[in-house]
């Protein structure tokens, strides 16, 4: 209970906040932020933005930017991917590592010039991330600004998306994948890039908070005969999109204990980075994710199909039939009964010499078990 004298924390509110309420959306609580989990059912919500488009506000991740003589420098010690080399315009999906190898966090860094770098980071790593870049500093030369509070981040995803935005630019619809522009917009200005956390194709539009309900307005068009393109998409259908996509989540596939090799995300890591360039140092956890390389993975991520209904849960144990009976082998990630594909789908950990496509294994959904098999990730993507 609180009193006058301990009131409870107040909820940060995204620059949205009020077009959730106008649209009747479920707030609920998410990292410190009201955020909405849906504005009617989160099914259909999903399956509106597989057919035509979704707007998700997504101003509670974290934007951290880095100017000065060596956010490079920096960058590349706290990032597993290079960013040595990255050119304006270009955003690469890079993972911030503990000395064990294990997850902070896995960022979006965007390159502005060769000494100035935005980081989009998750919203409940936004404080851990900042005390430990305060840590690593040392007599780096650079500024680190938070931005996340005075600007706002939406992501426009769906197959019919990109045609709204051709109406208004010509050159957005041309980027490439993980490319960004910096755009005016009548007096909105943001940079707008070509990425995504559901496996649509769409945008991520980041821009001043004060000029964030103008810019919806524009890109929330109605077609003609008054049926709605885009429609707003709570947290929930989020969460489902970006399962089917077999993308990870922080705090189920991924976290501090956590390495991302097992995680399936070696594309995001260079191994040998500085090794041949004195100019690039090390980054931290290279010697732990070295070793882990070398030893191979004990575990790795897979997808599950699953038979039945029910849909399976992050904690649940998935078993293995065996001649000496069923034994327990690893654990769900994440898991729904999927709207696209119309079955329950899951992610687990599981030994590496369990992991071949065509894997008969069990989830425990605590009353029964349900018959799974490993499948190939991702699940759905219209990105293939």
């Amino acid at each position: 209970m609180t009193t006058a004298t301990t009131p409870a924390t107040a909820l940060k509110k995204t620059p949205f906040h009020q077009f959730h309420l106008d649209h009747g959306a479920q707030m609920v609580e998410y990292a410190g932020w009201s955020m909405p989990i849906r504005y009617g059912s989160i099914i259909e919500e999903h399956k509106f933005c597989r057919a035509s488009g979704g707007f998700f506000d997504v101003s509670h991740m974290g934007r951290l930017r880095f100017s000065g003589r060596h956010a490079r420098r920096f960058l590349d010690r706290v990032c597993t991917r290079q960013i040595f080399g990255m050119t304006k315009g270009m955003c690469r999906y890079s993972l911030v590592c503990n000395e064990r190898g294990g997850c902070r966090d896995d960022v979006l860094v965007y390159c502005f010039d060769e000494d100035e770098y935005l980081m989009v980071c998750n919203a409940a790593n936004r404080d851990k991330l900042m005390q430990h870049f305060a840590e690593q500093k040392g007599d780096l030369v650079f500024k680190l600004e938070d931005e996340t509070e005075k600007t706002a981040m939406a992501a426009f995803q769906g197959p019919k998306v990109m045609e709204v935005v051709s109406s208004m630019s010509r050159e957005i619809p041309n980027l490439k994948r993980y490319r960004f522009t910096e755009k005016n917009l009548m007096i909105v200005k943001m940079i707008v890039s070509r990425t995504g956390y559901t496996g649509e194709d769409g945008v991520e539009v980041i821009l001043g908070s004060m000029t964030a309900k103008l810019a919806l307005s524009l890109l929330l068009k109605e077609k003609k005969d008054g049926s709605d393109v885009v429609k707003p998409i709570g947290l929930g259908a989020r969460d489902s999109l970006r399962l089917e996509a077999g993308m990870p989540l922080y705090g189920h596939e991924i976290d501090e204990d956590t390495d991302p090799l097992s995680a399936g995300l070696a594309f995001a890591i260079k191994l040998d980075k500085g090794a041949d360039d004195d100019r690039i140092g090390g980054f931290i956890g290279q010697a732990a994710l070295q070793k882990i390389a070398k030893e191979g993975v004990k575990r790795t991520l897979v997808g599950l199909k699953v038979e039945g209904r029910r849909s399976p849960r992050q904690g649940m144990k998935v078993w293995k039939s065996g001649s000496a009976g069923d034994r327990e082998v690893g654990v769900v990630t994440s898991g729904c009964l999927s709207p696209t594909l119309d079955y329950p789908i899951a992610m687990a950990y599981v030994p590496v010499e369990m992991s071949e496509l065509g894997t008969p294994l069990a989830i425990d959904l605590g009353s029964a078990k349900a018959a799974a098999e490993i499948v190939k990730l991702p699940f759905y993507s219209a990105l293939r």
